[in-house]
């Protein structure tokens, strides 16, 4: 039907793997082949290059040649139990026009360009665990926002298979629905923690967390205060400076000058830089832009925040910290275009002609002091005047720090548990603190205290590979709790770090903490003879597919180095050092030749 309406490439949502692959051997059994053989030749000819490294053991394990005919004839499936090749094959060949139809779950919708003249979903409900509700507008639009290729097509088409379960009226109001919330996912965690207490005092670090879209959604009034903070600040160190060049107290002059040039360094400048946000207009004294600018994007980035501004010349540059020779002045706001796609022509002239025609509040700083015969009657005025914003100050940062809900107050309550178990000592880290800033994990105060108490360490690299398997394995569906263990020895050791899991839950708990995830030897057995040389076709099973197997055993790699790099024990970084590396080779390794680990 959608052939004869003109409507591929399509890409077909269903939320479900195993009901993309049913849809995908559908077609197979009724013989649907929407490719020429010209066409067929040059699918063949792209899968063969993307699987070139491959195996024959890897190909029988992995049914490639069922995979091979059923691309071969345009139709395909995409979802994560696939291993990262065949993805890759099926992308280039949907890009290419190529393969006609893709059966897809929803992550495809997410990070991956492949534009198609149609979407089709299956339906509008889905399962969130415990019962089916109706996508939400963000949902459908995001699904959708794949019809209609750019500089191919006129139009995208949308379709949706109609449903007992819902109404014209509800498909209706979900397509032409514009009301996208956004809900922050961000919470504090312990290497979060580690890391601004290692590189950030702690009232840079209540100031940025303040200014967060999370802080926003729970208190908004925290977001306000903390703003004001701010530009009182600023107005301090202004005055400070002004005030200080008058005075004949040499140490006060010093002193100030010093607490004023700290105020415009690296902290104050990244302090100023997070307060943005896209829409605003900002006067910038910058290396590579000087004057008004528009805010297109902020992006958080470790080496600080980047912000993508557009010029009044349309030009866009990047703006960062260290570009700064000044503090950002935000002078007003602007609505952006709609729809907001800052990649095209039409939306960047409309932006650029918004921000030209901006009214600016010229606030400029205050006057130099003229040295008259009343200088000293001034100077102690402008004293007075600098106790008195120093006391409003004071007062807005009580009043930020002691607000109820915020995520500062969730960030020391984080604080605390490292503060408990002795990973800081005020605001310093020791040497677990340390280590923990350098795990990059879900259960990072885990890893780092499975480490420390010495459950990884006197192991075979085969062996450590079963224990760090259960920190990293997360079973899909029902879990049913039995699982193969290699040896006595994993097993052993898994048990030590369930124990340790408890109690780190209980700490968790008292303190109203988000529960880590709990560590699952589901896969040590996989895991250890993978590790040993055992071929894929002898430990993949109906309930591992190759996808899940080969992301777990690159995200187990991460963290074998992590550990490698992390460590006090010199055996332990070797042997997780030649762990990583055992586990490290055929479809695993080629998944992160291919960019896709």
């Amino acid at each position: 039907m959608l052939e004869s309406k003109a409507m591929l490439p399509a890409i077909v949502f269903i939320f479900s793997r195993a009901q993309c692959e049913d849809a995908v051997r559908s077609c197979a059994r009724d013989g649907l082949v929407l490719t020429s053989a010209d066409e067929e030749d040059e699918i063949i000819g792209i899968v063969e290059e993307k699987c070139a490294v491959l195996s024959d053991d890897d190909r029988a394990a992995l049914e490639y040649e069922a995979f091979l005919e059923t691309v071969g004839s345009g139709i395909a499936c995409h979802h994560a139990g696939l291993i990262p090749m065949f993805k890759e094959a099926v992308e280039e060949c949907f890009v290419r026009g190529l393969v006609k139809v893709v059966f897809a779950t929803e992550t495809l919708a997410v990070g991956i360009n492949m534009p198609a003249k149609a979407v089709v979903i299956e339906k509008l409900t889905k399962f969130t665990g415990e019962h089916h509700a109706l996508l939400r507008a963000s949902e459908y639009a995001q699904l959708t926002g794949r019809a209609g290729r750019r500089g191919l097509d006129d139009i995208g088409h949308a379709v949706t298979l109609w449903s007992p379960w819902v109404t014209f009226d509800q498909a209706a109001g979900l397509a032409l629905s514009r009301s996208f919330r956004l809900s922050s996912a961000f919470r504090p965690t312990f290497n979060m923690a580690a890391n601004m207490i290692a590189h950030h005092t702690r009232e840079a670090t209540m100031h940025v967390l303040n200014l967060s879209f999370a802080q926003f959604q729970a208190d908004r009034d925290v977001v306000t205060t903390e703003a004001l903070l701010e530009r009182k600040r600023r107005e301090l160190a202004l005055l400070e400076r002004e005030t200080w060049s008058t005075s004949a107290d040499s140490t006060d002059l010093v002193d100030h000058e010093n607490a004023v040039d700290g105020a415009a360094g690296a902290v104050e400048t990244e302090i100023a830089m997070r307060a943005l946000r896209p829409g605003d207009v900002v006067v910038f004294d910058a290396a590579n832009v000087r004057g008004r600018g528009l805010v297109l994007a902020t992006a958080a980035r470790r080496s600080g925040v980047r912000l993508t501004v557009l010029l009044p010349s349309r030009k866009i540059v990047e703006v960062t910290g260290r570009d700064m020779r000044s503090l950002p002045r935000r002078a007003t706001t602007v609505v952006m275009p709609v729809p907001y796609e800052p990649a095209r022509t039409e939306f960047l002239r409309e932006a650029s002609s918004r921000l030209v025609r901006a009214r600016i509040d010229e606030e400029q700083p205050a006057r130099p002091v003229v040295r008259d015969r009343s200088e000293t009657d001034s100077a102690g005025a402008g004293v007075k005047a600098v106790k008195r914003l120093r006391r409003e100050v004071e007062t807005l940062a009580a009043r930020a720090e002691g607000r109820s809900g915020s995520v500062y107050g969730r960030f020391m309550d984080v604080t605390d548990v490292l503060s408990e178990l002795g990973y800081v000592d005020g605001w310093s880290l020791q040497p677990k603190g340390v280590a923990l800033a350098s795990i990059f994990h879900e259960s990072d105060l885990l890893v780092v205290e499975v480490m420390s108490a010495g459950v990884l360490s006197k192991l075979s690299p085969v062996d450590l590979v079963g224990v760090v398997s259960s920190l990293v394995f997360e079973p899909r569906g029902a879990d049913a709790g039995a699982y193969r263990a290699p040896n006595d020895t994993v097993r052993n050791r898994i048990k030590r770090i369930e124990k340790i899991s408890d109690r780190l839950h209980e700490i968790e708990k008292r303190r109203g903490l988000h529960l880590h995830r709990p560590p699952h030897p589901g896969l040590s057995w996989e895991a250890s003879a993978w590790a040993s040389g055992r071929p894929l076709s002898r430990i993949l099973d109906p309930e591992l597919t190759p996808g899940d197997f080969v992301r777990t055993m690159r995200q187990m790699i991460d963290l074998l180095r992590q550990i490698a790099s992390s460590a006090d024990d010199a055996d332990l970084r070797s042997c997780a050092q030649d762990a990583a590396r055992a586990i490290d080779r055929g479809v695993v390794a080629a998944a992160a030749a291919g960019g896709a680990g």
